[in-house]
C-alpha cells in the first residue's frame, strides 16, 4: 500500500457537508484538505455502476487537475427490500429543477417500501467507498459500511442526505438525530476511513 506523505490533498466533492467530516478525520494526521468546489473544479460525470468505479473517476479527475493527490468519497445508501436501491443513484434519486431535496428522496423510499408491503424491519446500510489518487494514476481504494433501518417518519435535523431516516443497529436515534461527533465515530465514512488511517501512517 501506497503511504500518503504528502500534507495536503484535494478532497474531489463539491459537498460541504462531506468536506467538513472529512477535515474532521484528517485533523489528527496534519493533512489540510481543499474542495475540488474551492478550486473552481467541475464536477466529472460519474458513470460507473458501483461506488469503487465512481469513487476512482473523481479522485483521478482532481488529482490530474491539480497536481496534488486527491481523496474522493463515493456514498450512498442501500435498502434490502428494494434490490439495494438507491445505491449509487442514492443523490440521483434526491435531484430536482431547483437542486437535491433529500426530504422529497426520503418519502419517495418509504412510499415504495409501503407499496411493496416489505417485511418489516426495513434493512438498510450506508456504504462508502475512499479513494486516494495520485496525479501519476496510482490509487488505494477503502469500503465502509453501516447496518440498520429505515424508520418514518423523519427524526433529527442533524447530518445530511439521508440521515433522518436511517437508524443504525443497536441504537434508538436516528443519524439525524445523533450528535455530529457521535455520528462520525461510528459512521460508513468512519469505518472507511479506518482503513484508510494505514496508508495515513507513517
Amino acid at each position: 500500500m501506497r503511504k500518503l506523505t504528502e500534507e495536503k490533498l484535494v478532497l474531489a466533492s463539491h459537498n460541504k457537508g462531506k468536506l467538513i467530516e472529512i477535515a474532521e478525520l484528517l485533523k489528527p494526521f496534519g493533512k489540510s484538505v481543499v474542495s475540488a468546489g474551492d478550486l473552481g473544479f467541475e464536477e466529472p460525470a460519474e458513470t460507473e455502476d458501483t461506488f469503487e468505479g465512481n469513487a476512482r473517476i473523481k479522485a483521478h479527475f482532481a488529482a490530474k487537475s491539480s497536481g496534488l493527490p486527491a481523496l474522493s468519497d463515493d456514498s450512498g445508501i442501500e435498502i434490502k427490500s428494494l434490490g439495494n436501491a438507491p445505491g449509487v443513484y442514492s443523490a440521483d434519486w434526491a435531484e430536482t429543477v431547483n437542486g437535491r431535496d433529500f426530504p422529497m428522496a426520503m418519502e419517495k423510499i418509504w412510499n415504495m417500501l409501503e407499496a411493496k408491503r416489505a417485511h418489516r424491519p426495513y434493512k438498510a446500510r450506508f456504504v462508502c467507498v475512499l479513494c486516494i489518487a495520485w496525479p501519476d494514476g496510482h490509487d488505494e481504494i477503502f469500503r465502509g459500511t453501516v447496518d440498520g433501518t429505515i424508520v418514518w417518519p423523519m427524526r433529527g435535523a442533524n447530518g445530511f442526505g439521508y440521515d433522518p431516516i436511517f437508524q443504525p443497529m443497536g441504537r434508538l436515534e436516528t443519524f439525524g438525530e445523533m450528535d455530529p461527533a457521535e455520528k462520525h465515530a461510528m459512521s460508513h465514512r468512519a469505518d472507511a476511513f479506518n482503513k484508510l488511517i494505514e496508508c495515513l501512517s507513517d
